[in-house]
C-alpha cells in the first residue's frame, strides 16, 4: 500500500495526474499483491579463538611417541585400582608446545579423567613425559584409551597415545 502512495505522489508531481486544464489523464492507484517471501533464517555460529601466547607462524607440530614408561599394554588392574600411565613422547615438529595445546581423547573409555587434558609444554626438539592418573573401570574386561594432541586453533597432529589394560576381579 505505501509502494502505491509513493507512486501516485510521484506521477501527481510530474505532471501525470490532472492538471486541471483536463488535459492529464487521472489513473486512480491499484493495489498489488506480491507474494511473500520467505527469507530463510539461518542460524548463527560463533567461533571462538583462543590468543596464542607465542607467535607459532607456520612452524609445524608434531608429536613423537617414543616409549611406555609405566604401565605396559595388557597390565591387569582391579576395578577402581588407581593408574599411573606414563609416555615419553618427543616434541619433533618446530612449534614449541605452552600452555593451549591440548591432549584429548580420541577412542575407548576416559576412565576417571576429564577428555581434554593440558599437553605438556615442550620446546621444539625436547622429550617431555606426559602424565595421566586413569582409574581402573568397575566393570572386567579390556579396555583402551587413546589420545591426540591438539594446537591451539583445535587441529590435530603427532601419533596418537594410549594405555589398554584388563580389569579383573
Amino acid at each position: 500500500m505505501a509502494r502505491l502512495l509513493i507512486l501516485a505522489f510521484l506521477l501527481a508531481s510530474c505532471g501525470g495526474g490532472n492538471n486541471g486544464d483536463g488535459s492529464g489523464v487521472y489513473l486512480p492507484p491499484t493495489q498489488i499483491d506480491s507474494p511473500p517471501v520467505n527469507t530463510p533464517v539461518l542460524p548463527t555460529q560463533v567461533i571462538a579463538v583462543a590468543p596464542q601466547s607465542t607467535p607459532q607462524g607456520s612452524c609445524v607440530n608434531n608429536l613423537y611417541w617414543l616409549e611406555d614408561m609405566t604401565v605396559p599394554d595388557g597390565s591387569s588392574f582391579t576395578p577402581g585400582a588407581v593408574i599411573d600411565k606414563q609416555w615419553l613422547v618427543q616434541n619433533n615438529g618446530d612449534c614449541n608446545w605452552d600452555g593451549l595445546y591440548r591432549l584429548q581423547l580420541v577412542a575407548g573409555v576416559a576412565m576417571g579423567v576429564p577428555e581434554v587434558q593440558a599437553l605438556y609444554p615442550a620446546r621444539a626438539g625436547a622429550q617431555a613425559v606426559i602424565r595421566i592418573i586413569f582409574t581402573a573401570p568397575f566393570e572386567p574386561g579390556t579396555y583402551r584409551s587413546e589420545w591426540q594432541a591438539f594446537d591451539p586453533q583445535g587441529l590435530p597432529f603427532g601419533d596418537p597415545i594410549f594405555i589398554e589394560i584388563l580389569v579383573s576381579p
